[in-house]
């Protein structure tokens, strides 16, 4: 359906509507052709006269369709006259229409009504994250830095989780400001990188250093770089925070995660007490493990192979040096198969401790509890993230030290069987007050990804 260049009289619109093989939607088809092809406003405003004179007033669902021009065009009088609109005839309006308001309002002159209207919405919802951020880059955009920052820590007071966009956006709105209020609050977001493990792209990582370097006076200086094995940075020859807990902090996180993770949660949904306190027992005769393998998932590595032999090629790069290996394994991987070989398991039961659960078990209960028992030491292999233990634990303290001894102690294997090495150094935003170090991607990933970045951003400050 292609829509008219000019405005029409009612009978045109009616011829057309009568042409057109289901009249009943006739409306919303033409205003979603007219978003497609970006029609002049006038057109859609003539179609919205007529259907207001013979209706006598105009569908919810057909002045959203008109909105969405009206803001992807910036017509900012005709947002107001919808809002207007709206606001008399429809008590409350659904998400998606205040996106769309709070978009338009705040990409105009008229950006603090935006603000005045993510005030509305508060009273009957929790806003989007996108209202939010469309007030947040209104402020920034008029400095109004105060106001932006207010948002931002109202979003996440209320869970709702910022892009790393917006995040970007500060530091871009900030460059050249000498102010030490707004530089605090600038750090807190590094420290909101790092609180939840966040590594930014290349382009947000230049918006940092371009931040720091522009600071009046500051004396800040930023370079690119690898850090060395040892953990001390090339540039500034810093040490990297040592990514090993503390004994206290060791015996604390192993026994809120035993406890609250493993006994507190749904782990017994998908395996048998019974079955956990066997696997325990089997545990504790055989401590301490140097490396605890999630076999299953390990044994996907590689599509084309067979899964055993993948396991088997694991398992063999790991048992070097005598270590002590412990794999979770599944009770149908001890059945002759396809995927799985007699022999080849037999081969590997030489090298390493099996267990094998029921084929339904919650592997990374297992994981956790023969890790943590096995002393500081031990480390573990899987390619699952483990995202979901985090959120168990209640505090932020206690899930920085999950996701430290995370850093410090899960080995990654790749496709090609490389190996990545659990780091001396911990991967994350570090600062000593005159040195920022911040580890980076190449590009974005929206996924939580578990492979840490090798590139650094090191930042510091001559005095």
């Amino acid at each position: 359906l292609q829509p008219p260049e000019k405005p029409l009289q009612a009978e045109e619109w009616n011829k057309l509507r009568e042409d057109f093989q289901l009249p009943q939607i006739f409306e919303e088809v033409m205003l979603n052709s007219m978003i497609r092809c970006n029609s002049p406003i006038d057109v859609a405003k003539s179609l919205l006269t007529h259907v207001a004179k013979r209706n006598g007033d105009i569908a919810y669902n057909v002045l959203v369709k008109y909105l969405t021009l009206c803001v992807q065009q910036g017509q900012v009088s005709e947002i107001c006259d919808v809002y207007d609109i709206m606001k008399v005839r429809f008590k409350i309006l659904e998400s998606g229409a205040y996106n769309l308001l709070v978009k338009g309002l705040s990409n105009s002159d008229q950006w603090r009504m935006a603000l005045t209207l993510l005030e509305e919405i508060k009273k009957i919802m929790i806003p989007s994250r996108t209202c939010y951020e469309s007030c947040i880059k209104a402020a920034s955009r008029h400095q109004e830095m105060k106001v932006a920052f207010e948002l931002y820590k109202e979003m996440l007071a209320k869970d709702v989780v910022p892009t790393l966009e917006v995040l970007q956006s500060f530091f871009n709105f900030s460059r050249g400001m000498k102010d030490a209020e707004l530089q605090k609050e600038l750090f807190g977001i590094l420290l909101y990188l790092r609180e939840n493990q966040i590594y930014p792209h290349k382009t947000f990582m230049r918006s940092i250093k371009l931040w720091f370097e522009s600071i009046p006076g500051g004396n800040w200086k930023g370079r690119m770089t690898k850090i060395e094995d040892s953990g001390q940075c090339p540039v500034c020859k810093h040490q990297l925070e040592d990514s090993n807990l503390t004994e206290e902090e060791y015996s604390n996180l192993s026994e809120r995660i035993i406890r609250d993770v493993i006994h507190g949660t749904d782990t017994f949904r998908k395996t048998s007490p019974k079955e956990f306190e066997a696997f325990q027992t089997f545990v504790e005769n055989r401590l301490p493990f140097d490396i605890v393998i999630d076999g299953l998932n390990v044994s996907h590595i590689k599509s084309r192979k067979m899964q055993c032999q993948n396991l088997f090629d694991a398992v063999n790069s790991l048992a070097k040096d005598n270590a002590r290996l412990l794999v979770l394994g599944r009770k149908h991987m001890l059945m002759n198969s396809s995927n799985w070989k007699k022999e080849i398991m037999k081969e590997m039961q030489n090298k390493a401790d099996f267990f094998f659960a029921e084929n339904i078990s919650e592997d990374d209960a297992f994981l956790l509890y023969a890790t943590l028992r096995s002393g500081k030491h031990c480390r573990f292999v899987t390619r699952d993230f483990l995202r979901d233990h985090k959120a168990c634990l209640s505090d932020s303290l206690t899930r920085h030290l999950f996701r430290k001894w995370q850093r410090g102690h899960q080995i990654i294997f790749s496709s090609v069987f490389s190996q990545q090495p659990a780091f001396r150094y911990d991967c994350v935003v570090q600062t000593t007050g005159d040195t920022w170090h911040i580890p980076y991607k190449d590009v974005f990933e929206e996924k939580y990804s578990y492979q840490v970045p090798r590139k650094w951003l090191c930042i510091q400050q001559k005095l």
